[in-house]
């Protein structure tokens, strides 16, 4: 018997080994990004880019330091794209590096193309005086009648295009060709794609193009068949020595976005084309953020030297929320608010992403962190105190588990939620930690109407006081305005014992910011929350009543 185990762990490692090392291909990559952010970010919106957006998104990207940007697609319209170009051209911007989207043809008759007419996309090009063009390609039968206009002569079409880019849109004229329909091409016609790169591949060393770029629009291919479209076109660019690029643009569908990207990068691709972020058509494309931080995982340090990797994640934030108005889902991989975060214990991961973009990873308490991970975090919101001990925060994880087992979901990372667990656990919330919850700010409009018209009722009980304005109510006033509901007599011991559980600093009186504290628990905790009265009644039965009742227990 310990024979077999033995020999199967040895199996287990060898298979392991031999199936990670593929990754050896991502770490060693010589990556380069065709940014296609001002252009990708727009497309599914339900609001276009303005002129200021794109200058917004423009800036991001520089930062990132992509030096190849995609700036336009033009077409016979007049639209943000022509004018932005031509404003980059009026501010100086470089156009080296700057591309612009044309199609071989702008006229189809009967599916077969004109091809006499230049193309508008490049004569726009040459307006502007930008020199890298990017010709968009369909190889299959939904555009074209390939029994009426061959591949032969589609690739004569190409060449023409690209001679006439050289010819007038000066010295420094790059080009690369745009397969567009990909997935409906290589299951059935795998000639045509094959064809086409060959005869790229063959064109003088002068004309070659820089590379050529594909995409899976659709997002249902497996990245194992995009990993063998890729093979073979980086086959057929090697047997004629074409050292040119080969990119990838994948849309998202089923969840295969991601790994689609790596899977190509691993097969023969040596770059992307996309944008710094998720946002684009359907559901979003596999982002260049994303992809770079995976490279970077695998030990990549050409990408650190080539681009301004720790601020791909500020970028790709920025550029959604210019393109949605909204920050990104908060469960964004790498740069949604939650990437950042330590959940089960203190250790961080082999590669912290806090640690790379420069921010201190958020501890978000939930059933499964531990009691030195809610230890650390009292420590860190509250600062040292003798009573936060493992036997407290061992308490205070239990009540955890026990919210959930009774069906109460509640918050425990905030200040105002962690405060209140430990209050339940049988804390003591002194003023010290009063002070520091009194700045936490209530951002739903709803909440910080309600806490108005609860400071309202308060401020009437405040003029029956013998002191007003001092933001403090007698314990029978603050009976009489808010607690009466809840207990049956002021005079009643129970009552008395119960009102210390809310004043913190043991002077006879309820501050405002003793019971702000739990009513900002309660908006916080109950967002849906629609009126005062219902605001009140959570705030006591879900958050004073249970601290007051520990009260009562711990006089006992």
């Amino acid at each position: 018997m310990a024979e077999k185990m033995e020999r199967m762990v040895a199996d287990y490692h060898n298979e392991m080994s031999k199936r990670l090392t593929k990754y050896q291909t991502l770490r060693d990559l010589d990556m380069f990004v065709l940014d296609n952010s001002i252009r990708e970010s727009t497309v599914g919106q339900l609001r276009g880019h303005t002129l200021e957006s794109k200058w917004a998104i423009y800036d991001e990207v520089k930062k990132c330091g992509f030096k190849d940007r995609v700036v336009a697609a033009f077409s016979h319209m007049t639209r943000v794209d022509d004018i932005f170009v031509m404003q980059l051209k009026e501010r100086g911007e470089d156009p080296e590096g700057m591309w612009a989207f044309s199609e071989l043809t702008d006229s189809i008759k009967d599916k077969v193309p004109d091809t006499e007419t230049v193309p508008v996309g490049i004569r726009k090009m040459k307006a502007a005086g930008l020199h890298c063009a990017i010709f968009e390609m369909d190889l299959g039968d939904a555009v074209y009648d390939f029994q009426r206009f061959g591949i032969d002569e589609m690739c004569a079409l190409m060449k023409k295009w690209i001679n006439w880019c050289h010819e007038n849109l000066g010295p420094k004229t790059r080009t690369m060709i745009s397969f567009r329909d990909t997935p409906d091409v290589m299951p059935e016609h795998t000639d045509r794609a094959f064809h086409v790169v060959t005869f790229l591949a063959n064109l003088p060393i002068d004309r070659r193009p820089l590379g050529f770029i594909f995409e899976e629009p659709g997002g249902r291919a497996l990245p194992e068949e995009c990993g063998l479209w890729v093979k073979y076109f980086r086959k057929i660019m090697d047997d004629y020595n074409w050292k040119g690029h080969l990119l990838i643009h994948v849309h998202e569908k089923f969840g295969y976005g991601d790994a689609t990207a790596l899977q190509v990068l691993m097969d023969g691709a040596n770059g992307v084309w996309c944008s710094v972020c998720t946002e684009g058509a359907a559901i979003g494309n596999a982002s260049s953020c994303v992809t770079l931080l995976n490279l970077i995982r695998m030990g990549n340090k050409k990408v650190l030297e080539k681009y301004n990797c720790t601020y791909l994640r500020k970028a790709a934030i920025n550029v959604t929320q210019i393109t949605t108005g909204h920050p990104p889902h908060a469960k964004q991989p790498v740069y949604g608010a939650r990437a950042v975060d330590l959940v089960f214990d203190l250790s961080s991961d082999e590669f912290d992403l806090a640690s790379f973009f420069g921010e201190r990873a958020p501890v978000r308490i939930t059933s499964l962190a531990s009691p030195e991970m809610i230890r650390h975090h009292l420590l860190n919101l509250f600062g040292e105190d003798e009573q936060f001990t493992l036997d407290m925060t061992c308490k205070m994880r239990e009540l955890i588990l026990e919210d959930l087992r009774s069906g109460r979901k509640e918050e425990y990372t905030s200040m105002v939620g962690l405060a209140l667990l430990l209050d339940r656990a049988g804390g003591k919330l002194d003023e010290r930690m009063r002070d520091a919850i009194d700045n936490y700010e209530i951002h739903n409009t709803h909440g910080k109407y309600l806490l108005a018209e609860v400071r309202k009722i308060w401020d009437e009980w405040d003029l029956k006081d013998e002191v007003q304005g001092d933001e403090m109510l007698q314990y029978d006033s603050f009976y009489n305005g808010f607690m009466a509901p809840y207990f049956s007599s002021f005079r009643c011991d129970d009552t008395k014992k119960a009102l210390q559980a809310i004043d913190m600093d043991s002077d006879g009186m309820v501050d405002w910011n003793e019971f702000e504290l739990y009513l900002k628990w309660a908006i916080n905790q109950y967002p849906e929350t629609e009126t005062v009265e219902e605001l009140l009644d959570i705030t006591f039965r879900k958050g004073l009543i249970p601290a007051m009742q520990d009260e009562i227990i711990k006089a006992q």
